[in-house]
């Protein structure tokens, strides 16, 4: 695929000299008020707009020095991309968060008050929609899915700012997304996926992907929990598999894993030689710390990201030494 000057501008704003995407990930809004409501012992209504902004606030004070890009909302996160350090490029999710529930097909919806002008607008140097998307869904609910997509490239070319989509996979029969059936078809819903919206109709920049595998259940893994889905071998080859499938640049989501399973997945891609260009990384960095602040406050939270937080992001940093320059795929 080949890049506008005007996106290309953005992306080496969200990269090192390299073209590596060593971005962190704060924006997180139901599920962490859902998190800091759950260690504080009350509803997520009493989450209060101002501990949603604090959390965010000292995560991104913490982690962006060490940082390529910051992915934040504009419902909690506007403080905090203001409190980025000034190497740090910034991404701003165009999407409602979570899903409904009583809808069949997990639908997407965006943010009433935002287009890709006024996020362009509010500083970002990328647009970031998340799609939860199985190719075995219903037909008719992954048209529809199409079609948004098709919507919001179409804008983000329009603005000349990079779109970066990010698909979850979940299985269209309510299996558990952690349990081993699902992670036996993990690796055939993120290959096909990353195929479809590899499309040029959808004017998608960078594929913000989960890993083909989960670790935990890879043989020899050393994250592994006993019960085999794929040997290192197989799980090595999806990685390679997946990769191939895609002409686009590709980074990977740490999709709430912890850091250890993170890295480890991380050194797989390593070993496969898979052609990543970096992470979009956040809770395998910062979701230690929900407890800490809940229960202890900001100031157990700041020392908590000054020791811990940063061995998890300097960790994350180490795995993204064999990840290859994003224009490396782009003409």
């Amino acid at each position: 695929m080949s890049l506008s000057e005007g996106k290309k501008l953005h992306m080496h704003k969200l990269s090192n000299k390299d073209g590596v995407i060593a971005a962190a990930a704060m924006d997180q809004r139901g599920s962490l008020a859902k998190s800091l409501a759950a260690a504080k012992g009350v509803t997520p209504k009493e989450v209060s707009q101002e501990m949603m902004e604090q959390f965010k606030v000292a995560v991104v004070r913490a982690l962006t020095p060490h940082a390529t890009a910051i992915l934040l909302d504009t419902e909690f996160g506007l403080p905090a991309a203001a409190a980025r350090a000034s190497n740090a490029g910034l991404l701003l999710a165009y999407e409602k968060t979570g899903y409904d529930a009583n809808t069949p097909g997990r639908l997407p919806d965006l943010l009433p008050d935002l287009s890709v002008m006024r996020i362009k607008e509010l500083g970002a140097d990328a647009v970031k929609i998340l799609l939860y998307y199985t190719p075995f869904d219903d037909a008719k609910i992954n048209d529809i899915k199409h079609r948004f997509i098709e919507r919001i490239g179409a804008e983000c070319q329009d603005q000349q700012i990079p779109f970066f989509l990010e698909f979850i996979g979940y299985d269209h029969n309510g299996v558990d997304e952690k349990s081993l059936e699902f992670a036996k078809s993990k690796p055939g819903i993120v290959m096909a996926s990353m195929k479809e919206f590899s499309k040029p109709q959808y004017q998608v920049d960078v594929l913000k992907v989960e890993v083909p595998v989960n670790a935990e259940y890879v043989e020899g893994s050393s994250v592994y929990k006993g019960q085999k889905a794929y040997t290192r071998a197989e799980a090595l080859d999806y990685y390679r598999q997946s990769a191939d499938v895609t002409s686009l640049p590709f980074i990977y989501l740490s999709a709430g894993v912890s850091n250890d399973q993170f890295t480890e997945s991380l050194a797989m891609a390593g070993e496969a030689g898979t052609a990543f260009s970096g992470v979009l990384c956040g809770r395998a960095t910062w979701k230690d710390a929900i407890p800490v602040f809940a229960k202890q406050g900001p100031a157990a939270l700041e020392d908590w990201l000054a020791t811990e937080g940063m061995k998890n992001i300097n960790a994350v940093n180490a795995a993204l030494a064999p990840a290859k320059p994003w224009w490396n795929r782009l003409s």
